[in-house]
């Protein structure tokens, strides 16, 4: 059975929350359990550099989140469970994928945009204290990605740029050097419950809301006890709707439980009535994994060497011999192996016809092909990458009526000699290809002999 590979990463840049829990650690682990699914589960650390420049503040996030994980449930013997830093094909992927991504494509990732946009804000220059780790992580993000080849990513609706940002890089890496990329898909929860903090507001560390998924139980039940709630008395009906006790005791309740809640604050339960169930219902799922996590975090060593280990067959399933296929790709190969086409006969196949891809202002996604400089089919725009990437391959191994008129129906109007001149044009392609694919192969049974 082919398994479908999902990847989640968890940047190292703060302590886990309930919101964390509740929203991506607990459904998370529950999904690993699938035996569909092959999952890959990461300790950003590269990630979080981007934000958080206390060296003692990424290695005690990146312990609290690994000993958090597996405490909460996750087996490392049966999942990918691996530091970021650790797999050194990360990086170097991320150079490659820079070497073709798009700036403008770049310009416009939500994380800059907003930057620039607090800079013209305050009046500062548009640039102005911004890093190029902050403008390239989306390529980073990508390289995370592809490595694995993963097919999906579970992602917050506002994360979904970065995944087509990922099939964006992986789509021209795949024009320019051949099809080495699956391109990922965002996997959108939306049952994912959002948790509200101590405010209301949704509980995150910029509105310092929280409440630590580990606290000792007299915090937690001091923080359960700080949630903000409204005047009513005992014995006046409370709502539900926009009561962050409500949600975070529905977070943690059966159905069963919940209504009974439900019934309660209509009949009207004192808060600090509610605020006990609240706590006394959280503590009994959290209490048995806190003790695990104690005695994770009191054996750190542990930790580490499991995170080393993970790094170590990641690496020897999957990253070593996918970056080795993609250095042959673009070019970095044994200078005693040389074959192939020569430069100068590469220079007059690229001459012959190319298609060139390309996403717009607008959004969209174009492609053109062309003789030198001259265009004989410019496309209409594409929703997808993936849909221009089919046709394309179509065209590469296809010699029928029928891909014609599909390239034909999918540009503007051309002249009236197009159609043989276009039929002319992916005659060569597939030409010049067959012939780079002949030259490779005796090259490889050249070096076999040897």
């Amino acid at each position: 059975m082919t398994q479908t590979r999902v990847l989640t990463g968890i940047t190292t840049s703060g302590t886990p929350h309930l919101g964390n829990y509740v929203g991506a650690i607990r459904p998370a682990v529950a999904a690993s359990r699938d035996p569909g699914v092959e999952s890959f589960y990461f300790l950003a650390d590269l990630h979080a550099l981007i934000k958080v420049q206390k060296p003692e503040r990424v290695q005690r996030s990146t312990l609290e989140i690994a000993a958090s994980w597996l405490a909460c449930g996750l087996e490392p013997d049966k999942v990918w469970f691996y530091r970021q830093s650790e797999i050194v094909e990360i990086p170097e992927l991320a150079w490659f994928l820079t070497c073709v991504a798009g700036k403008g494509i770049l310009n416009r990732a939500h994380a800059y945009k907003a930057a620039v946009d607090k800079n013209r804000l305050d009046g500062e220059d548009d640039d102005a204290s911004i890093t190029a780790g902050l403008f390239m992580y989306p390529v980073l993000m990508a390289a995370d990605i592809l490595v694995f080849n993963a097919h999906k990513v579970p992602v917050g609706r506002d994360q979904i740029q970065h995944i087509e940002m990922a099939r964006d890089f992986g789509q021209r890496f795949n024009h320019l050097y051949g099809e080495h990329f699956v391109l990922p898909e965002a996997l959108i929860e939306e049952s994912v419950a959002t948790l509200p903090g101590l405010d209301g507001r949704k509980m995150s560390k910029s509105y310092d809301n929280t409440i630590p998924l580990f606290a000792p139980r007299e915090e937690l039940k001091k923080l359960i006890y700080s949630i903000v709630t409204d005047s009513r008395a005992p014995g006046e009906p409370k709502p539900t709707e926009g009561s962050a006790l409500f949600q975070i005791y529905q977070a943690f309740a059966s159905e069963e439980e919940t209504e009974a809640m439900r019934r309660a604050f209509a009949e009207g339960i004192a808060w600090g009535e509610a605020k006990q169930a609240l706590f006394e219902r959280i503590d009994a799922e959290i209490a048995p994994l806190r003790e695990k996590y104690e005695a994770l975090m009191a054996r750190p060593q542990d930790i580490e060497a499991l995170l080393i280990d993970g790094a170590r067959r990641v690496r020897e399933r999957y990253g070593k011999a996918n970056m080795q296929r993609l250095r042959e790709a673009v070019g970095l190969r044994d200078l005693s192996n040389a074959g192939g086409l020569s430069l100068a006969e590469e220079t007059r196949a690229a001459a012959v016809a190319a298609f060139k891809q390309y996403r717009e202002a607008d959004g969209r996604f174009y492609f053109k092909l062309a003789v030198g400089d001259e265009v004989l089919l410019q496309s209409r725009g594409f929703a997808a990458p993936k849909d221009i990437g089919q046709l394309i391959g179509r065209a590469k191994s296809e010699d029928s009526d029928a891909l014609l008129g599909a390239l034909l129906a999918a540009s503007e109007p051309v002249a009236a000699d197009a159609r043989a001149r276009v039929a002319q044009a992916l005659q060569a392609i597939r030409e010049a290809e067959e012939a780079a694919r002949q030259a490779k192969a005796a090259a490889a049974q050249e070096r076999a002999a040897s």
